[in-house]
This record gives structure tokens, C-alpha cells and sequence, in this order.
């Protein structure tokens, strides 16, 4: 197969091509498409089965056409800018194999040589052609393209239409009470057109602050060279001025209403329902549709429910004009023309590969922590004092206390609602019973005792309505762990813990810039631990850790308790513990903090893109939160009845995965003889089923859809 650029010498077989083509009309004809070649760079193509140089092509082997314009400034190309459609015109006998084939050369060629970032694909409407034609969406969906407009335009279906609303008919008998008369604009009629074109363009600028698409002298030199084709009706009253017109497009099957007017005085008396109901139901009855042009603005974003509502009451209804945006990416566009059982090479995708992460933000990274080195303050400096105001500021607290470490924090925020709040051993901590063992560890170090309690399965968090069910005197606080970097449903939470008089605790280690209602994690209740473990969303290059609050009383014990108890030095309040982050992690976590929001975007970015792409039935994907800020997706975590043949087969394949978690806490052999719990078959289900895919700010796209593909190829042996 061989693609050529067009170029003039090839205008004659172009047009041949469109006339026999299963989609052409003469809008793709070069003579109207070159009209107004000054406002566009063309970049249209010729497909040949052929497989030879240009000089020896036979132009009876061209199998289709690209009309195309370019877009130095945003390197993307249109289908076309120019055209009230475009889109891949081809041979009436072609397959939908060769038109995958077809489109996969013509978007490399685009991307190899033109170096185009994208695609604005926009399809010939279905009602144009008289035998079936959309392979090409087929084809666009395979390259991965994403709806980008849609345009909705009012068409009458001739053979079975709508009847005419009453007031259009009324309208129209108003006009002919009033003599008003039809006319067609006779070829080289410049007069009636002259005199039509300032009713439009009155009309336009009046009610829209706008002008014709095309000027006076552009319609005239399209109506001369397609005068079959584009035609004028026009109204006149009995001084035989024009008040009112249309201009029609006409093809083999579709009348395209173009350019409806009628000047500002005859508006009321019906002139142009008079010329539309005879267009309808006398001129065109012989044509398969009429199309009143679409009634939306803004890429279909506004409807102008005044116009459509004019063009709904002569029969019509709803036809879409959509484009569609692709994102050219070489990987994507080698493999769509394959089956999805083809897997096109194998590659290798860390699940987090955290020296590439590292790399990403130097030389800024190391500059901090030499930085540091040269101070010669290596605890509780500078960089330490500066990550605390500044993650205060961003969480949305008064108060961020760093320490060594996220299990540090919890057990630190617990020990300190302790002392203040003189709880008893014996005291109660609701807690989720699918969390990592660190949040149990904490309760369990502040000498507390955890309730393990179910999760859904809808996003695997704790919810008010479980928790509910057991407390008792003897609880305190409820612990939620936004799990897998999702926010709890804090509200109901928070009001079951309000109506019992407890202390609600976020778990938030994994959920670092995450949203509930425009609110932080970390903000959303009495106190919140963070950890900043290499590989969470916001990581250090060793351990540290983070308590934050609005309560000032907490913040100061947990100070204090964090070093050694102690407030002065030598003095010693509390039986405290030594837990700080020192000054180099504190440097690191100053230059990764400014690009989280980024970070995070691009982890949302790769869940939409599983989300939409991962369709194996045997696969469980996560619930996507109605509001996207509500998870930062620190774990993308899928649940398959086999997992471990699962992950063996994307091992084998390149994939790294990690299951989050493979034993569940109250199985752990450390804690099976100190929790009390009743029958947790939930929990037991998600950690037996669980498997983490790779996500990360530096994760391609490329190798998020090889995941895809790896995944929707995967079956039970």
C-alpha cells in the first residue's frame, strides 16, 4: 500500500475517485473544496494498493481518499476545517479489514512524517450514502479515538416523516394571504442572490453578532461551478423584493438546508414557513432526506432550543454530526489493525520504578539534599519547618506535625487522644478490616483495642452503616483508611461519629491530595496520619511520616510525645518516643510536594484509560468515584477469582503487579490470637481476589494499553 500527498496534477483523478466513491458528494470535490485553499494548508491523501514508487502508480489501483487540512500550531490534523463533513472516502467494494488497514497507514504517515500529534476525525453523516459506510468508526474506535464534538441537525426522513406542527402550517397560509411567492434563483441571477445575501447577512449580525461563512462573491463562484447542485429559493412579496431564502445543497439522496433567513418586517407573516413547507412537501419529495443543518453551538455543548424547535415542526428529528480526536500514538496504531489476541512485543512495565521517579525531578532533587549535607543541620532544620507550613497550607489545617514514619502517626494521634481524653485499655478503635496491618499495629501500640469491621465491596472503604452495628460504651473513635487513595464516604461517618460522641481519625497514607467536598484528606475530621513512604503518592527517598490536625491540644502533645516526651530538652512531660523525619527527607518532600496535583492528574489519567479499556468478564474493576478528586488512584486495584494465574500470566508477559493485600489482617499469624472478630467473608474475598495494576505518574499510555490488552487477552486455562 502507498500514500501520497495530494497535489493539483492529481484534481481530475480525485474527483473521478469521489464520484465513484461509496461516500463522495461533491462537497469533496476538489473544485469546491479549493475554493478557499488560502484559509487552510491542505494535507489531504491518496491510498494505492500499490506497493511502488509514485512515478509508477496506477491510479486505477487507488483504494481511497483523505481530504485534510493542518494545524502548524497545535501539530494536529483536521478532516476537514474547510467542510460541513470529511472523513475517509473509499472504493463502494472495500472491507472492513482493508479500511483498518487503510486508516492505520494514513494515521502512520501522519505521524511518521508530519510528526502530528492528533487527529480531529470528522465522518460523512450516514444519511449521505446509499449503502452501508461506517467501517470507518470502527476503525477510528480501534485507533482510540474519543467522541470531541456532536453537532445535532434536524432531518426529515421524505418516505416516513413527521407531520407539520400546526403553527408551521398556520404560519404558512398567513404568507400566502399576504402574496407572498417562491421563486428559484435562475442561473447567473447575481441580483436575487446579491439581494438575498444582505437579508441573510442583516439577519446574522442582528440576532447573532455574526456574518455568513461564506461571502457574496465565494457563493456565486460555487453556485457557477456547481450549479446542479447548490441551489437559492428565495420568497418575494408583490414589489418582487426578496424577503426570505434558503440555499440547498443537493446530493443524490439529501436537500441540506443551508443559510435560512427572512428579513426582520416578514418574520410574522410566515415567509419562510411558507418556502420551507413547499421544500418539504412538493420540491424535494422525491429525495430520501431533508436536512435542516444542525441547531448547536460550541461543539454541541449549547443547543439553540428556539431554532430547533422551528425545525422540528416540519417533521424532522435528531441526526448526529460528530468528530472525533485521536491521540496518535505509534504503539496504538501498529497494533490496530491486529486482533487483540496479537500482543505486538513484549514489553516491561514496573509496577513503580521509583529511580525513574527520582530521576523525573532532578537536578532540583539533588540540589535540596546537597543543600542539607552543607548545612550541617540534619534533624528538626530549615527543610523540616518549611514541609510543615507548607502541607498545613495544602491539606488545609492549622497544625502538621512531621515524624519517622505513617505508623508512627496513627499511633502517635491515638496515644495522644489517650492522655488527653483519659481513655481505658479496654478502650474501642472501629477500623476496617481489609487495611493493611499498620493501622491495626497503631491501635493496637497506643494500647487500644481495634473492632474490625466489614468493608463494601463497591470501593472497599469502611461505611457508617456497618460501623454502626457495633458500637458500644466502650468505643471512642471510628478510624476509616481511604484505601487505595479513595476518601471514605466522610460525611455519614462523620455524622454517626457526631450522634455518639466520637473522635473520628483518618487513615489518609494512601490518599495524599485527595478530595471529599472540596476538603483535603487529612481535613476532614479530628485528626489525620499520612505516610510518606517511597511509594506513595507523595514519597520521601527513605520513611517519614505526618500528623495532621485542627485540634491545637493534640498537635502539642504529639509534638512533644514525638521527641521523647519531651517539650524542653532534658525535660521529659510523657513517656514519648524518638520519631522525626529528618532534614534530607524533609528537602525531598519540598521538591515533589509542588507537582502532586500534576502527579496525581496523570494517575486519573491511566484509571480513565483501564476504566474504559479493560473489558474481560472476569475481571472486577474498581468503582470510579463520581467526582474525580475523590481518589488519586495510589493503587489501581482489580479483583479477578483467579488471581495468582492472572498475575503469573502478566509476569510472564513483562506486567508487574502487586496484591494489596495477600493476607488479611485478622489471618496474620501475629494477630490471630489477639482480634475479636465475627465472620468477615467480605474481606476475606477482596484479599484472596485483590491484584494491583501498574500506576504512576510515569506510566505511558502506550504501556497502560499493552496492560489492557494483556488483560482482555487473558483467559482461565
Amino acid at each position: 500500500m502507498t500514500i501520497i500527498p495530494y497535489s493539483i496534477n492529481k484534481r481530475e483523478v480525485w474527483n473521478r475517485f469521489v464520484e465513484e466513491s461509496k461516500q463522495g458528494t461533491f462537497l469533496l470535490d476538489r473544485n469546491f473544496m479549493d475554493y478557499h485553499a488560502d484559509r487552510f494548508f491542505d494535507c489531504s491523501l491518496l491510498v494505492y494498493n500499490d506497493d511502488v514508487i509514485e512515478t509508477e502508480l496506477n491510479d486505477d489501483s487507488l483504494v481511497a481518499l483523505f481530504p485534510a487540512n493542518w494545524s502548524e500550531e497545535d501539530r494536529t490534523v483536521y478532516s476537514h476545517q474547510g467542510l460541513t463533513y470529511g472523513g475517509l472516502i473509499t472504493k463502494p467494494n472495500v472491507t472492513q479489514k482493508e479500511v483498518l488497514d487503510i486508516l492505520q497507514k494514513i494515521l502512520l504517515y501522519y505521524h511518521d512524517y508530519m510528526l502530528a500529534r492528533k487527529v480531529i476525525y470528522k465522518p460523512i453523516p450516514y444519511i449521505y450514502s446509499g449503502v452501508p459506510n461506517q467501517e470507518d468508526l470502527y476503525a477510528i474506535f480501534r485507533a482510540g479515538g474519543q467522541l470531541y464534538t456532536r453537532g445535532v441537525a434536524t432531518v426529515v426522513n421524505v418516505a416516513n416523516p413527521l407531520a407539520m406542527r400546526t403553527l408551521r402550517l398556520r404560519q404558512a397560509k398567513k404568507a400566502l394571504e399576504h402574496d407572498f411567492y417562491i421563486e428559484r434563483m435562475k442561473e447567473g441571477d447575481h441580483d436575487c442572490l446579491e439581494q438575498y445575501w444582505k437579508v441573510l447577512t442583516d439577519v446574522l449580525y442582528t440576532y447573532h453578532g455574526t456574518k455568513p461563512v461564506h461571502t457574496l462573491e465565494e457563493m456565486s463562484l460555487l453556485m457557477g461551478r456547481f450549479p446542479k447542485e447548490i441551489r437559492l429559493f428565495v420568497v418575494k412579496d408583490l414589489e418582487a423584493r426578496v424577503v426570505a431564502g434558503t440555499v440547498i445543497f443537493e446530493t443524490d439522496r439529501v436537500a441540506h438546508i443551508q443559510y435560512i433567513a427572512s428579513s426582520a418586517e416578514c418574520r410574522k407573516f410566515g415567509a419562510l414557513d411558507l418556502l420551507l413547507r413547499h421544500l418539504c412537501g412538493e420540491r424535494y419529495k422525491d429525495k430520501d432526506f431533508i436536512d435542516f443543518g444542525i441547531s448547536t453551538e460550541n461543539g454541541g455543548k449549547i443547543l439553540n432550543e428556539g431554532l430547533i424547535f422551528q425545525k422540528e415542526g416540519f417533521g424532522g428529528r435528531a441526526v448526529c454530526y460528530d468528530s472525533y480526536k485521536l491521540d496518535l500514538d505509534r504503539n496504538r496504531l501498529q497494533r490496530m489493525s491486529s486482533g487483540m489476541d496479537h500482543i505486538s512485543g513484549k514489553k516491561n512495565v514496573k509496577f513503580l520504578d521509583l529511580k525513574a521517579l527520582s530521576d523525573s525531578f532532578e537536578p532540583d532533587l539533588s540540589a535540596n539534599i546537597l543543600k542539607v549535607v552543607n548545612s550541617g543541620r540534619y534533624l528538626l532544620g530549615e527543610e523540616n519547618e518549611q514541609f510543615e507550613k507548607r502541607w498545613s497550607s495544602y491539606v488545609g489545617v492549622k497544625h502538621a506535625i512531621l515524624c519517622a514514619n505513617g505508623l508512627d502517626a496513627l499511633t502517635l494521634i491515638l496515644r495522644g487522644y489517650k492522655i488527653i481524653h483519659k481513655w481505658c485499655d479496654d478502650a474501642e478503635i472501629l477500623v476496617p478490616a481489609n487495611t493493611y496491618i499498620a493501622t491495626i499495629l497503631a491501635i493496637r501500640e497506643a494500647g487500644l483495642v481495634p473492632v474490625l469491621i466489614e468493608p463494601q465491596l463497591t470501593d472497599y472503604n469502611l461505611h457508617a452503616e456497618q460501623c454502626c452495628k457495633y458500637i458500644t460504651d466502650k468505643t471512642k473513635a471510628i478510624l476509616p483508611v481511604h484505601l487505595y487513595g479513595r476518601v471514605c464516604q466522610m460525611d455519614e461517618i462523620k455524622s454517626l461519629a457526631q450522634k455518639h460522641g466520637l473522635l473520628v481519625i483518618e487513615d489518609a497514607a494512601q490518599a495524599h491530595g485527595a478530595e471529599f467536598n472540596g476538603k483535603k484528606a487529612g481535613n476532614l475530621c479530628d485528626a489525620a496520619a499520612f505516610s510518606f513512604y517511597p511509594g506513595k503518592n507523595l514519597g520521601a527517598l527513605g520513611d517519614a511520616g505526618c500528623v495532621v490536625t485542627n485540634d491545637g491540644e493534640l498537635a502539642r502533645v504529639v509534638r512533644c510525645m514525638a521527641n521523647y516526651g519531651s517539650s524542653k530538652k532534658y525535660y521529659n512531660d510523657y513517656e514519648g518516643i524518638n520519631s522525626r523525619t529528618d532534614e534530607i527527607q524533609a528537602a525531598v518532600l519540598n521538591v515533589k510536594l509542588s507537582r502532586l496535583d500534576t502527579d496525581n492528574a496523570h494517575r486519573r489519567t491511566i484509571a480513565k484509560r483501564y476504566m474504559d479499556g479493560i473489558k474481560n468478564p472476569m475481571i472486577t474493576l474498581p468503582q470510579y468515584p463520581s467526582e474525580d478528586k475523590e481518589c488519586v488512584w495510589h493503587v489501581f486495584p482489580i479483583r479477578c477469582p483467579n488471581r495468582d494465574m492472572l498475575q503469573t500470566f502478566l509476569r510472564e508477559n513483562g506486567v508487574e503487579t502487586i496484591i494489596h493485600y495477600p493476607v488479611a489482617p485478622h489471618k496474620q499469624k501475629a494477630l490471630m490470637d489477639v482480634l475479636t472478630h465475627g465472620p468477615l467473608p467480605l474481606t476475606q474475598r477482596i484479599h484472596s481476589e485483590e491484584l494491583s495494576l501498574p500506576i504512576s505518574p510515569l506510566m505511558s499510555i502506550e504501556e497502560a494499553d499493552y496492560v489492557i490488552e494483556l488483560i482482555n487477552r487473558f483467559v482461565e486455562k
